[in-house]
Protein backbone atom coordinates (compact mmCIF):
# COMPACT_ATOMS: atom_id res chain seq x y z
CA UNK A 1 0.00 0.00 0.00
CA UNK A 2 1.34 3.15 -0.90
CA UNK A 3 1.94 6.34 1.13
CA UNK A 4 -1.21 8.41 -0.51
CA UNK A 5 -3.62 4.94 -1.26
CA UNK A 6 -5.59 6.15 1.76
CA UNK A 7 -6.53 9.50 0.46
CA UNK A 8 -7.30 8.15 -3.24
CA UNK A 9 -9.61 5.89 -1.62
CA UNK A 10 -11.57 8.08 0.58
CA UNK A 11 -11.45 10.93 -2.09
CA UNK A 12 -12.99 8.41 -4.47
CA UNK A 13 -16.08 7.53 -2.11
CA UNK A 14 -16.83 11.41 -1.77
CA UNK A 15 -16.80 12.16 -5.24
CA UNK A 16 -19.34 9.03 -6.07
CA UNK A 17 -21.36 10.20 -2.95
CA UNK A 18 -21.16 13.70 -4.04
CA UNK A 19 -22.72 12.31 -7.57
CA UNK A 20 -25.30 10.43 -5.60
CA UNK A 21 -26.39 12.96 -3.63
CA UNK A 22 -26.87 15.37 -7.01
CA UNK A 23 -28.71 12.51 -8.73
CA UNK A 24 -31.26 11.95 -5.38
CA UNK A 25 -31.24 16.00 -5.18
CA UNK A 26 -32.68 15.65 -8.85
CA UNK A 27 -35.37 13.29 -7.65
CA UNK A 28 -36.59 15.34 -4.90
CA UNK A 29 -36.69 18.17 -7.32
CA UNK A 30 -38.57 16.87 -10.26
CA UNK A 31 -41.27 14.79 -7.83
CA UNK A 32 -44.00 16.60 -9.49
CA UNK A 33 -42.35 17.21 -13.05
CA UNK A 34 -45.44 15.79 -15.55
CA UNK A 35 -43.65 17.07 -18.58
CA UNK A 36 -39.91 16.67 -19.59
CA UNK A 37 -38.30 17.44 -22.97
CA UNK A 38 -38.07 13.92 -24.03
CA UNK A 39 -42.20 13.56 -23.20
CA UNK A 40 -43.76 12.41 -20.04
CA UNK A 41 -43.29 12.48 -16.57
CA UNK A 42 -39.31 12.69 -14.93
CA UNK A 43 -38.32 9.84 -14.63
CA UNK A 44 -36.69 8.44 -11.12
CA UNK A 45 -32.41 7.61 -11.60
CA UNK A 46 -30.45 5.86 -9.55
CA UNK A 47 -26.62 5.69 -9.71
CA UNK A 48 -24.85 2.36 -9.36
CA UNK A 49 -20.91 2.38 -8.28
CA UNK A 50 -18.35 0.19 -9.29
CA UNK A 51 -15.24 -1.00 -8.23
CA UNK A 52 -11.73 0.92 -9.22
CA UNK A 53 -8.83 -1.96 -9.54
CA UNK A 54 -4.88 -1.49 -10.07
CA UNK A 55 -2.28 -3.80 -11.33
CA UNK A 56 -0.15 -4.50 -8.54
CA UNK A 57 2.44 -4.71 -10.79
CA UNK A 58 2.16 -1.37 -12.46
CA UNK A 59 2.00 -0.02 -8.79
CA UNK A 60 5.32 -0.16 -8.32
CA UNK A 61 6.31 1.77 -11.66
CA UNK A 62 3.88 4.70 -11.09
CA UNK A 63 1.73 3.66 -14.22
CA UNK A 64 -1.22 3.62 -12.23
CA UNK A 65 -3.02 1.69 -14.90
CA UNK A 66 -6.84 2.04 -13.79
CA UNK A 67 -8.47 -0.80 -14.47
CA UNK A 68 -12.50 -1.62 -15.09
CA UNK A 69 -14.35 -4.03 -12.75
CA UNK A 70 -14.39 -6.81 -15.80
CA UNK A 71 -11.05 -7.95 -15.26
CA UNK A 72 -10.84 -11.93 -15.94
CA UNK A 73 -10.84 -14.56 -13.38
CA UNK A 74 -7.02 -15.22 -12.78
CA UNK A 75 -6.06 -11.53 -13.01
CA UNK A 76 -8.62 -11.02 -9.71
CA UNK A 77 -5.57 -11.87 -7.33
CA UNK A 78 -3.08 -9.15 -8.85
CA UNK A 79 -5.82 -6.53 -8.75
CA UNK A 80 -5.88 -3.95 -5.48
CA UNK A 81 -8.31 -1.91 -4.69
CA UNK A 82 -8.17 1.76 -5.68
CA UNK A 83 -11.11 2.93 -4.81
CA UNK A 84 -14.88 3.30 -5.78
CA UNK A 85 -16.43 4.86 -9.18
CA UNK A 86 -19.76 5.86 -10.67
CA UNK A 87 -20.67 3.00 -12.78
CA UNK A 88 -23.30 4.87 -14.41
CA UNK A 89 -26.61 6.84 -13.72
CA UNK A 90 -29.95 4.37 -14.19
CA UNK A 91 -33.47 5.37 -15.17
CA UNK A 92 -36.41 4.10 -13.79
CA UNK A 93 -38.15 2.22 -15.96
CA UNK A 94 -41.64 1.87 -13.39
CA UNK A 95 -45.13 3.14 -14.73
CA UNK A 96 -45.76 6.56 -13.81
CA UNK A 97 -48.44 6.72 -11.56
CA UNK A 98 -51.91 8.17 -12.47
CA UNK A 99 -53.76 10.88 -11.23
CA UNK A 100 -57.36 12.28 -12.22
CA UNK A 101 -56.72 16.11 -12.67
CA UNK A 102 -58.57 16.93 -16.07
CA UNK A 103 -57.84 20.67 -15.63
CA UNK A 104 -54.07 19.72 -15.72
CA UNK A 105 -52.14 20.70 -18.68
CA UNK A 106 -50.63 17.35 -18.97
CA UNK A 107 -53.74 15.17 -18.73
CA UNK A 108 -54.86 12.84 -21.03
CA UNK A 109 -57.91 12.18 -22.93
CA UNK A 110 -59.66 10.63 -19.95
CA UNK A 111 -58.21 13.56 -17.43
CA UNK A 112 -55.54 11.48 -15.90
CA UNK A 113 -51.97 12.93 -15.49
CA UNK A 114 -48.74 10.88 -15.22
CA UNK A 115 -46.45 11.89 -12.30
CA UNK A 116 -43.31 10.61 -11.82
CA UNK A 117 -42.78 7.29 -9.76
CA UNK A 118 -40.88 8.44 -6.80
CA UNK A 119 -41.39 8.41 -3.29
CA UNK A 120 -39.87 11.65 -1.09
CA UNK A 121 -39.69 9.87 1.58
CA UNK A 122 -37.42 6.84 0.44
CA UNK A 123 -35.30 9.67 -1.63
CA UNK A 124 -34.65 11.82 1.69
CA UNK A 125 -33.69 8.35 3.07
CA UNK A 126 -31.48 7.74 0.37
CA UNK A 127 -29.99 11.44 0.57
CA UNK A 128 -29.42 10.82 4.20
CA UNK A 129 -27.61 7.73 3.48
CA UNK A 130 -25.68 9.45 0.91
CA UNK A 131 -24.52 12.28 3.31
CA UNK A 132 -23.58 10.03 6.18
CA UNK A 133 -21.44 7.60 3.37
CA UNK A 134 -19.41 11.06 2.49
CA UNK A 135 -19.39 11.60 6.20
CA UNK A 136 -17.48 8.02 6.82
CA UNK A 137 -14.97 9.32 4.06
CA UNK A 138 -14.02 12.66 5.36
CA UNK A 139 -13.35 10.82 8.62
CA UNK A 140 -11.74 7.83 7.06
CA UNK A 141 -9.44 11.15 5.45
CA UNK A 142 -8.87 13.04 8.18
CA UNK A 143 -8.17 9.77 10.44
CA UNK A 144 -5.11 8.93 7.66
CA UNK A 145 -4.13 12.44 7.52
CA UNK A 146 -3.60 12.43 11.19
CA UNK A 147 -1.70 9.07 11.47
CA UNK A 148 0.54 10.45 8.90
CA UNK A 149 0.90 13.65 10.85
CA UNK A 150 2.14 11.82 14.00
CA UNK A 151 4.56 9.54 12.31
CA UNK A 152 6.19 12.37 11.01
CA UNK A 153 6.40 14.28 13.97
CA UNK A 154 7.83 10.67 15.67
CA UNK A 155 10.03 11.06 12.66
CA UNK A 156 11.54 14.35 13.64
CA UNK A 157 11.65 14.16 17.02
Amino acid sequence: MGFFDGYDIAVSGMSAQRTRVNVTSANIANAKTTHTEEGGPYKRQSVAFHDVLLHEKNKTNGTNDLRAPFAEENDKNQLALRGVGVKSIIEDDSAPVMRYEPSHPDANDEGYVAYPNINPVIEMINLLEARRSYEANVTAFTTHKNIDVRTLDILKA
